[in-house]
């Protein structure tokens, strides 16, 4: 694409829809999605609600009414936008004009974020279960489906038998585990974590408070094991850089803000010789799609969680799954690469919000 083309004006954004949508049978999972209009042209975003989530109003109330009539040349542009509400919703929002911006321009996502993938490889998240035997059989069929990489969530009381048995059961399997930031440097914790540091792990996720950098170096010193802290902004990521406070980040568009962040923490932790995993946001396809597009970068090196639940309903198409744990990253269509049944979306709302009214 020529210099030319890409400072070539976008249309003026002339209309922001928001649809609060929740999953068929069950309020839960939720999803704030984010819909804008511009020369006939539209951008998708998504942000997962969860407990106490701002994202609605962030969108419906600050963020949406901002970006009517702004004037933009690319997806940074929208930043100072995105500064007025919590990061999922500036997540989705940011997402939403990023998909925009690459449609308007027929450019794959991936390829407007540099990445150089054609297919990723795929792992997935197991939740804490009262069972140990249900552990190792849902890890069975995870690895059944082609994951190579499962994290594993642990809390203190709940952390090496579960990883005892999946090691003993899968020696060569790759395996995170998340901590969830429920651990101290008490000498009982302490004694815990370096003991899972003997069971050849890819990572210890959010072990400690996730302002509390310092411990997560003087973890990081103590262990082999990859440290992963939960840097949310370049401030954060630099300092744990800077305190050799791990080795290993787990790139999230929710928790950056958006696509426009969480490219810039990929460049600097690629640039600092991190390894890299994504995970995608929300459950109805579109945090997925942004999340495969942003692991096509060159420093994604690890097995990404960016699939769809199997068997579940679908909302765009195709459907962001693996096959064989490989999920194909959309390089022959504009934007996010996926159609959106909006359709669905609309009838599913139960919230909508549009501008101009």
């Amino acid at each position: 694409m020529s210099g030319d083309e890409r400072r070539a004006r976008v249309p003026e954004i002339h209309g922001c829809e928001a649809f609060r949508v929740a999953m068929p049978r069950g309020r839960r999972p939720e999803s704030v999605l984010v819909r804008v209009v511009a020369g006939g042209t539209t951008g998708w975003g998504e942000a997962a609600v969860t407990e106490g989530s701002t994202a609605w109003a962030d969108v419906a109330e600050r963020m949406g009414p901002a970006l009517i009539g702004l004037d933009w040349e690319r997806p940074e542009d929208v930043s100072a936008v995105a500064d007025l509400g919590g990061r999922a919703a500036a997540a989705a929002v940011d997402v939403a004009c990023w998909d925009l911006w690459c449609r308007t321009r027929g450019l794959p996502l991936a390829h407007a974020l540099g990445g150089t993938r054609t297919s990723l490889v795929t792992g997935t998240r197991i939740s804490p279960e009262p069972i140990l035997d249900t552990v190792v059989g849902r890890v069975n069929r995870a690895v059944g489906a082609g994951h190579t990489r499962v994290t594993l969530e642990v809390r203190p009381g709940w952390d090496i038998e579960p990883v005892r048995v999946v090691r003993e059961a899968y020696p060569a399997l790759a395996v995170v585990v998340d901590a969830g930031h429920s651990y101290t440097e008490s000498p009982e914790h302490l004694a815990v974590l370096e003991g899972l540091d003997a069971y050849g792990l890819l990572a210890i996720e959010r072990p400690f408070a996730a302002d509390d950098l310092a411990a997560h170096a003087r973890l990081q010193r103590q262990i082999g094991t990859a440290v992963g802290p939960a840097a949310g902004d370049l401030d954060t990521l630099e300092a744990a850089i800077a305190m050799e406070a791990g080795r290993v980040l787990n790139l999230r568009t929710d928790r950056f803000g958006g696509l426009t962040a969480a490219r810039a923490a990929h460049d600097r932790a690629y640039a600092a010789g991190w390894d890299i995993w994504c995970t995608g946001t929300g459950a109805f396809g579109i945090g997925q799609a942004a999340a495969v597009a942003l692991a096509a970068m060159p420093g994604v090196t690890l097995p990404s969680d960016v699939t769809d639940p199997a068997g579940g309903p679908v909302f765009v198409t195709p459907p962001v799954r693996s096959s064989g744990g490989v999920v194909g990253v959309p390089l022959t269509q504009p934007g996010l690469g996926h159609e959106v049944d909006e359709a669905r979306i609309e009838r599913l709302a139960t919230r909508r919000m549009r501008l101009p009214a």
